[in-house]
């Protein structure tokens, strides 16, 4: 059996949030010899997951670590993982029906593309969904360099990390996620755009969902001292990783 492996860092806050992103996975149907493994990594002690998810799943893997933030949860729910291609989920998003599907699809067909994302929504409190297409580039090719390009320009990326499915290969060769407070997923989508063309899915992949205590809210987020060494560190791995890889390239 084929595995894709999805992987979710957790808190104690957002535990609350997993039989909605479970239901999704439930909702996934995969191509026939392809299943999923979902492993979930408590981000320190006291978050309880398995309280709020069925024991009698064994394609559940829950697992815990001392408290280092979502992207060090995420790396270390990676480091447990079985998958060919690895699905990053976290535990306040759903996934919409046919996403697995249709990053498979992708990646099982085009070996030189490394990396999937897709559309998305976020979710409002009140239950409504907001969605912001007119920023998404065209679905098809993400060229090598060009996420990098546009953050560069925009300081944003174009494309929503929060929906990459990546290659297990490539994924390792970086280390998973980079270990900042925030901003680790843009860095991962960076470090993949130096090294392989990427592919955008047209369809909604994922439904993201909004609230107060999300690590996008934090002050410190978009500015300040913190935000500016983030984004310099972002920068420089990306660019280390693209110089990197064009040497390995020149006969």
């Amino acid at each position: 059996m084929n595995v894709v492996s999805v992987v979710t860092p957790v808190h104690g806050a957002a535990a609350r949030f997993l039989p909605d992103a479970y239901a999704s996975l439930l909702a996934q149907e995969l191509p026939d010899g392809w299943s999923w493994e979902w492993c979930v990594q408590e981000d320190g002690s006291g978050v309880r997951a398995q309280e709020c998810l069925p024991a009698d799943d064994r394609r559940i893997r829950i697992s815990a670590s001392r408290a280092g933030g979502p992207h060090v949860a995420r790396t270390m729910a990676f480091a447990r993982s079985t998958g060919r291609y690895v699905k990053t989920l976290d535990s306040d998003d759903q996934l919409t029906p046919g996403a697995l599907a249709r990053d498979l699809a992708v990646l099982e067909n085009r070996p030189s593309v490394g990396w999937t994302t897709s559309r998305v929504v976020d979710l409002l409190d009140d239950g409504s969904t907001v969605s912001f297409e007119l920023s998404d580039p065209p679905p098809g090719l993400l060229a090598r360099g060009s996420a990098f390009a546009f953050w560069a320009e925009h300081h944003r990326p174009q494309v929503h990390p929060a929906t990459l499915c990546v290659r297990r290969t490539l994924l390792a060769l970086l280390g998973g996620w980079m270990a900042l407070p925030a901003s680790g997923d843009t860095g991962l989508l960076l470090g993949l755009d130096a090294l392989t063309d990427g592919w955008f899915i047209g369809e909604t992949g994922l439904v993201y969902r909004k609230h107060a205590g999300q690590i996008t809210a934090h002050p410190d987020h978009r500015d300040g001292v913190e935000w500016q060494a983030r984004m310099s560190l972002i920068r420089e791995h990306a660019q280390a990783v693209r110089a990197w890889a064009d040497d390995a390239e020149s006969p």
